[in-house]
């Protein structure tokens, strides 16, 4: 099977990224709902009970600010998402017309390298501020967690490099005669 153009690889996976599109959406609009319900909705009577690495177990009361905050990170997080997605339909559909290194492919793999900074960033906010309101649940971020993820966003702007190579190499060939 071919690897670009209709009917390949890339066609394929552009159907699954509007597909994940459609339900991160959907996920989304159903995470903003939850936090709004949470502002109207008792909490008194609810709790989490966690269980930490030496087999402790741990009752925590469930709070507005709890509650909200962990609703805001996977919020933002799932928008990370919708956003990385977005682009990378945008940029499947360049391939599956067999045309991938165009310029805007540069522009929205930088954006995509961008919003995976912005939710790793998130992400370690979020949780740090999760082990300050909830101690002993949830643990404070470390630097080990943040090698993976980092990684991830050099890879992506290197990528956004090498298009960026290929559109001007691209362009110099057709104004070659």
């Amino acid at each position: 099977m071919r690897a670009l153009g209709p009917g390949s690889v890339s066609s394929l996976l552009k159907i699954a990224l509007d597909v994940a599109f459609f339900l991160l959406w959907v996920v989304l609009g159903v995470l903003v709902l939850g936090l709004v319900a949470s502002f109207f909705v008792p909490l008194d009577n609810f709790s989490a009970t966690f269980e930490d690495d030496a087999g402790q177990v741990r009752e925590l009361a469930l709070t507005r600010s709890l509650v909200a905050c962990s609703l805001l990170g996977v919020i933002a997080w799932i928008g990370g998402f919708v956003a990385i997605v977005h682009r990378l339909r945008r940029i499947f559909a360049t391939l599956t017309a067999g045309d991938p290194f165009r310029p805007e492919n540069t522009r929205r793999l930088r954006e995509i390298g961008l919003f995976l900074s912005l939710i790793v960033a998130a992400q370690f906010a979020t949780q740090y501020v999760g082990s300050r309101i909830a101690p002993g649940a949830i643990e404070a971020p470390g630097f080990t967690q943040l090698m993976t993820p980092l990684f991830s966003v050099l890879v992506v702007f290197v990528l956004a490099e090498v298009f960026r190579e290929g559109a001007r190499l691209r362009r110099e060939q057709e104004l070659t005669i």
